[in-house]
């Protein structure tokens, strides 16, 4: 799982996820990207599954790379507890992905395995998402 190896602090609040994404929004490393078109936190799972999904269509004859990563801790209570006690400890980690951000990219392949490649990937992910190419956006 992905998860830093130090904060300066272990319980965030959860922030607002409007607007859109203006970094990591161009192909800048591969030649094809899976792009989100919604808001959301992705999961350091979701974000290993969809890595795992990729990878197996890729293999040997490409290069992968994931522009994300889970900065943000959620934390939760444990069940049947009662109100108070402060907040509870950190459950899992997010990435906050807002539209327009690429999340992941492929080189070496042909725009066929691209796409099947994203669209498994894209099974694993709770958004919307394109598959865009370096040459559809000018980079």
């Amino acid at each position: 799982m992905l998860m830093p190896r130090k904060v300066k602090f272990r319980r965030q609040h959860r922030g607002r996820r409007t607007g859109v994404s203006f970094r990591g929004a161009e192909v800048s490393y591969g030649d094809f990207g899976l792009k989100a078109l919604e808001a959301s936190w992705i999961t350091s799972r979701q974000i290993e599954s969809a890595r795992v999904a990729i990878s197996r269509v890729v293999r040997k004859h490409g290069k992968m790379w994931i522009r994300i990563f889970p900065h943000k801790p959620v934390s939760k209570k444990p069940l049947e507890t009662r109100m108070g006690k402060g907040k509870g400890g950190p459950e899992f980690w997010v990435a906050v992905v807002k539209p327009g951000r690429i999340m992941f990219e492929v080189e070496g392949v042909s725009e066929e395995m691209a796409k099947r490649a994203f669209r498994l990937a894209s099974n694993k992910l709770p958004i919307k998402t394109k598959m865009v190419s370096r040459r559809e956006i000018g980079g």
